[in-house]
């Protein structure tokens, strides 16, 4: 692959207010071409861009392209750089006037080197916020595509759409399906800007002697017309930086420093960015599971008692840090890894966080999102109760997720709320194999009283189920009790998967009524009929006795809920078994209820709902610091 820098741009407005500067500040920069003026930190762009290009040997060869009144800057730069001189193209311009345009460079290039490969083209005058961005991700999103590539960028609020290429790109193959060069108000609400960073296949290459051709004046000769043009020719596909760019090819000083000052102060604050924690509660299913790995319908409750919280902060290495309880490495004796593995296995939380950092990275990946190369520290905590279906490993995989979207400053354009549960439970399925439905990762996510719809055709259609939040003070007061001590020794698994998957009518049925009680669920709760709640999740229970029988629920879950209907309460499970949940509306009951749980040993309290944050934007990089460009 062969790469082409272009630097050959006349803009003379930056170079004139700096001749006519009486500051003293910019003297010794009078007549020096912009893409050698300083950067971010003070040094100069183009070492940026050299430094980004020239690693990992990514390049056949790496040409720059100049006009002939700045050729001698850059022969100079070059030999201080290790730049071949012999790769820097003159383009014979001494004027705006006579210009080759953007486009007419690149094809002198082309023609003058003889290129017949793939080709990477950037404007070397371009000013960008990140530099640890990874080139390398460039290269192969763009040969695994097999289309253009045009880089694009979320544009901060105080950009103007009608100074840019704007793209609009489609959220699941990610191609282009509409370039606008300079919009006017109102052609488009996209806020992605498209850069002068684009890869063109070999087999593209002709086209731009035909578009030249066809397109005599140097005003249309400039890549943002050209791209306008190409999207209409051939596949373009996009791929998202996390950083801002400005090119200073036409903006003048005062513009200039703006821009240089804002960058510099994004750059400090990655540089400061403290250590950010994100909770994710635990959640009881309230009514309709199991049907949501079945296309039905449920509702659920995320629970203040427990959470799982995972902290990230930036670091050399990237490093995971095991649990000292969870992901135990010393033990007191032989004896002691033996009781402990026998009874809690051994996984771990530590495999979450890595399988969950794997996905993400893949995901950025299929997705055009380019990750900074920056490294980071992650560690958890959780005090979920393990194995009795309170949906703790799903809490941390959630937790992670929204500390590396904190963390590389991605934002719901980039993974949209209604899909994120979709990926956390590809981490689990994909990665770990663990057999899960949706419920547990759409109520980590949403957080509160949650109405779910899981019909097939909303799946099949926009890729995800309907998610209705509900007020959470519509739930009643509500006890929750588990084993103390679980184990996964000798637990039966069900055949209801490969029943479903076999078209088994008493399965298909008994899922279709399970979405009917979560129906009558919602009325019952939105006209606080809770005797009416009572005798639902009643049924939710028994149906799914009926339909799994009790080898497969396990004795000491069956004790659990006759224990508690005993005393008048309703009981079903929240989740898988292990835990559960009633409702009890005679207060005298309920603590005889309580005692009874707790003499029979087990653990029993009374649900803490928890209260969502007011909802805030997830979209980091459109924050604007007081003192940014206006």
């Amino acid at each position: 692959m062969i790469c082409i820098i272009l630097v050959a741009g006349h803009g003379l407005i930056l170079e004139d207010e700096i001749k006519l500067d009486t500051s003293g500040a910019y003297c010794n920069l009078i007549g020096v071409p912009k893409a050698l003026l300083p950067g971010v930190g003070g040094k100069r762009i183009l070492d940026f861009w050299w430094d980004a290009i020239n690693t990992r040997q990514l390049f056949n060869e790496v040409y720059l392209v100049t006009n002939a009144n700045k050729y001698k800057h850059y022969e100079r730069w070059a030999t201080a750089q290790d730049f071949p001189v012999e790769n820097i193209i003159n383009d014979g311009s001494t004027t705006p006037t006579d210009r080759l345009g953007s486009v007419g460079d690149l094809d002198l290039v082309l023609r003058n080197k003889k290129i017949n490969d793939d080709v990477l083209v950037v404007a070397g005058d371009m000013l960008f916020q990140d530099h640890n961005f990874d080139m390398a991700q460039v290269i192969h999103y763009f040969k695994r595509k097999k289309g253009e590539l045009a880089i694009y960028y979320e544009m901060e609020p105080s950009e103007n759409s009608a100074s840019r290429g704007i793209v609009e790109v489609c959220s699941t193959t990610n191609r282009i399906t509409k370039f606008f060069e300079k919009p006017t108000p109102g052609m488009t609400t996209s806020r992605q800007a498209s850069v002068v960073f684009y890869c063109f296949r070999k087999e593209t290459i002709p086209t731009i002697g035909s578009y030249l051709a066809a397109h005599p004046s140097v005003e249309e000769r400039n890549f943002g017309m050209y791209m306008e043009w190409l999207v209409n020719e051939t596949d373009v596909y996009g791929m998202k930086l996390p950083t801002g760019f400005q090119l200073i090819g036409s903006v003048g000083l005062a513009d200039y420093e703006k821009w240089l000052h804002y960058f510099s102060d994004k750059q400090l604050q990655q540089q400061g960015k403290e250590q950010y924690t994100k909770r994710a509660y635990a959640r009881i299913g309230l009514m309709g599971n199991p049907s949501d790995g079945f296309n039905g319908k449920t509702i659920s409750l995320s629970i203040a008692n427990f959470w799982a919280e995972v902290t990230i902060i930036e670091s050399n290495n990237l490093v995971l840090v095991p649990h000292p309880l969870n992901d135990p490495t010393e033990f007191g004796s032989l004896g002691d890894l033996h009781g402990i593995s026998r009874k809690e296995g051994y996984l771990g939380g530590l495999r979450l966080l890595q399988a969950t950092c794997k996905k993400f990275y893949q995901y950025c990946n299929e997705q055009g999102i380019a990750l900074p190369k920056r490294n980071f520290t992650l560690k958890y905590d959780t005090n979920i109760p393990r194995q009795v279906g309170l949906a703790g490993s799903s809490a941390i995989v959630t937790a992670t997720l929204n500390c590396l979207m904190h963390f590389f400053d991605l934002n719901y354009t980039d993974l949209p709320k209604a899909r994120q549960p979709q990926f956390v439970l590809d981490v689990e399925t994909d990665e770990l194999f663990i057999n899960a439905g949706l419920q547990d990762r759409v109520i980590q996510v949403y957080e509160g009283l949650v109405y779910m719809d899981f019909t097939k055709e909303l799946l099949d259609t926009q890729g995800h189920g309907n998610y209705v939040s509900l007020d959470v003070s519509l739930a009643p007061p509500m006890w929750l009790a588990f084993i103390r001590n679980p184990s996964d020794s000798g637990k039966i698994h069900s055949n209801i998967r490969e029943r479903w998957n076999n078209g088994d009518e008493e399965v298909i049925t008994a899922m279709q009524q399970f979405a009917s009680l979560t129906d009558q669920a919602k009325e019952a709760l939105e006209t606080s009929d809770f005797s009416r709640l009572q005798g639902l999740m009643n049924t939710n229970f028994d149906l799914r006795r009926q339909l799994y029988g009790d080898d497969i629920l396990g004795s000491e879950n069956i004790r659990m809920i006759n224990l508690g209907r005993q005393f008048g309460s309703s009981a079903k499970f929240p989740g898988s078994g292990g835990a559960v949940i009633g409702v009890c509306l005679d207060t005298n009951k309920l603590k005889e209820l309580k005692a009874a749980f707790q003499e029979e040993g087990f653990v029993i309290c009374d649900i803490i709902p928890h209260i969502p944050s007011p909802p805030t934007s997830r979209r980091h990089s459109l924050k604007t610091p007081t003192n940014g460009p206006s």
